[in-house]
């Protein structure tokens, strides 16, 4: 592995993310290359957590943008605070100032809302990571808005003129894939796709998010989740499942799996009727020890 990569493993895994060379070489030529990059994956798997721990790491401020349906370009950019400049105006209604000083007064940044992309892009000093978050779920039409800021890094207010970033921050897309994302989206980002990880990997995951489990009970869990994995569920649970189970395991101090405690806390890990049922059937037929035996 090459040292810079190596390096940027290293500062991930001080951040508590369980990473691998994959994501490291990734997350290094975003960095380095300046561009974009957008994350792919099952729900649960980390996705979001590689821009936070990337802040911390780089000590910098964590910029996010919560896509959703509807979502348009004034949301995410900025507006103008109206009252504010409703209020200014009420007390300048006698002032001897022109039409066109007062205009100007009220159109001015103390009067601008920055939104999450104009905050980055406007922001001084160490330059922050954009978190773009779900973008799948935005429209088309947002999207093509956003191809165009990640372009070029500037913005034209019409009452301010044209911002444009001293430079650039870096920028993390994720997506569930509700939605196929353009090529021209696509094309503009460097890609990653993040896969359930193997049943080593999430054991390493649950001994260092959740210290207070124990070795048995950690390895038990994690082969329990990889079996889940291979059934037809509805709603099959990510990672961010395996480690809510662990934590509320732990609370509950216990020491292993057994049906009793597997029936009692499965909520913490599927989310659906139709599949608390299907599993609840396997552990009622005796399975669950099936179900513990690790497979990598």
């Amino acid at each position: 592995m090459r040292p810079e990569i190596r390096r940027i493993q290293e500062l991930m895994e001080h951040e508590c993310y369980v990473t691998d060379r994959g994501i490291a070489t990734a997350v290094y030529l975003a960095m380095t290359l300046e561009k974009p990059l957008l994350v792919e994956g099952h729900p649960g798997v980390g996705k979001t957590d590689i821009a936070k721990v990337l802040a911390r790491a780089l000590d910098t401020e964590l910029i996010r943008l919560q896509c959703y349906e509807g979502l348009d370009a004034t949301t995410a950019l900025y507006e103008w605070n109206y009252p504010k400049q409703l209020l200014r105006i009420k007390l300048e209604e006698h002032s001897v100032r022109s039409v066109e000083e007062k205009e100007s007064s009220i159109f001015s940044e103390p009067f601008l809302l920055k939104r999450p992309l104009l905050q980055a892009i406007a922001h001084e000093g160490t330059p922050p990571v954009l978190l773009i978050d779900e973008v799948d779920r935005s429209d088309e039409e947002f999207e093509a808005f956003l191809l165009e800021v990640l372009s070029d890094f500037q913005v034209t207010i019409p009452e301010l003129g044209t911002i444009s970033a001293t430079r650039r921050p870096a920028v993390v897309l994720t997506s569930n894939r509700a939605r196929e994302l353009s090529e021209a989206l696509r094309r503009r980002c460097l890609y990653l796709w993040i896969d359930y990880p193997s049943l080593e990997k999430e054991l390493r995951i649950v001994r260092t998010k959740v210290p207070g489990v124990n070795e048995r009970l950690a390895s038990e869990l994690t082969a329990f989740m990889q079996s889940l994995r291979r059934l037809r569920l509805a709603k099959v649970p990510g990672v961010a499942e395996t480690l809510d189970w662990a934590a509320a395991l732990a609370a509950l101090h216990a020491s292993h799996l057994d049906d009793e405690i597997v029936r009692e806390t499965l909520g913490c890990v599927l989310k659906d009727e139709a599949d608390l049922r299907t599993v609840g059937e396997r552990i009622d037929a005796g399975q669950l020890a099936a179900m513990m035996a690790p497979v990598g």
